[in-house]
């Protein structure tokens, strides 16, 4: 897992928490509610649903995260945890979760903790990178770690990008009714000259963990050589997203 930085978070990758506010007008949070936000970040989109009358609770694994969330938003509740070891037992009316389940292996820790988290007839309303997400960008790396002679394999590919098939099997056999499941592409833009590497600097920092300094800037500087000419323009650079948006209910 990354270890995250919260400023660079908020001031250049803010799109996150834009695109995740149609994920809450498909929560429809009711007065009242006890929610969970998995892997709430800095707590944008956990206020955007308390705004409905909702009572919040955010958790992340970032220490740094969550700091921050408790210093944007103190009225609501974030706390440091894991995803794979929820403890919660039928105590929400609803599960949220926004471009986080891609990053926490293995899956079916999560979804059985989430189901045990809901109450009966509890719904958990998810997005996250689905197969084929980034993959172009991927692409520019490996190729990349190739021409400048490096190991591939000391590339450490932190992400579970699932097709539809596959992640709505997991649901079910966790327990949910799928109710609702898409996968579609969604290119998003990375704003200015050093948008990839700000990305990168972000998001794929632990993928390059196991090399040093001079090599992950090499790394990145030949992957926007690779990726100019199809990904880049006048306002900067275009991640080829692609992403799974899944409602599921609580059975049994």
């Amino acid at each position: 897992m990354n270890t995250w930085n919260a400023g660079l978070y908020d001031n250049k990758h803010s799109f996150v928490s834009e695109f995740g506010k149609s994920l809450v007008n498909l929560l429809n949070p009711q007065p009242g509610e006890f929610i969970l936000d998995v892997g709430c970040g800095t707590g944008d989109l956990a206020q955007q649903i308390s705004l409905a009358g909702a009572v919040v609770i955010g958790i992340d694994q970032s220490e740094e995260m969550v700091r921050q969330a408790k210093e944007k938003y103190p009225q609501l509740c974030f706390q440091v945890q894991d995803a794979r070891q929820l403890e919660y037992q039928e105590q929400f009316h609803a599960v949220f979760s926004n471009a986080v389940l891609h990053w926490i292996k293995p899956p079916e820790m999560v979804l059985q903790g989430i189901w045990r988290a809901l109450r009966p007839g509890g719904r958990f309303i998810a997005e996250f990178g689905g197969k084929g997400n980034v993959a172009s960008l991927l692409h520019a790396v490996f190729a990349a770690v190739g021409e400048l002679g490096l190991d591939a394999a000391s590339l450490q590919v932190p992400w579970y990008f699932p097709s539809i098939g596959q992640y709505a099997q997991l649901m079910e056999s966790a327990g949910f009714q799928v109710q609702y499941a898409a996968h579609f592409a969604r290119p998003t833009r990375l704003e200015g000259e050093d948008g990839l590497r700000n990305w990168m600097r972000m998001f794929g920092s632990s993928m390059l963990a196991g090399l040093s300094e001079i090599q992950q800037e090499q790394i990145i500087r030949k992957a926007e050589q690779h990726l100019a000419v199809t990904s880049f323009c006048q306002w900067g650079w275009m991640a080829d997203y692609q992403r799974i948006r899944v409602v599921g209910v609580k059975t049994g």
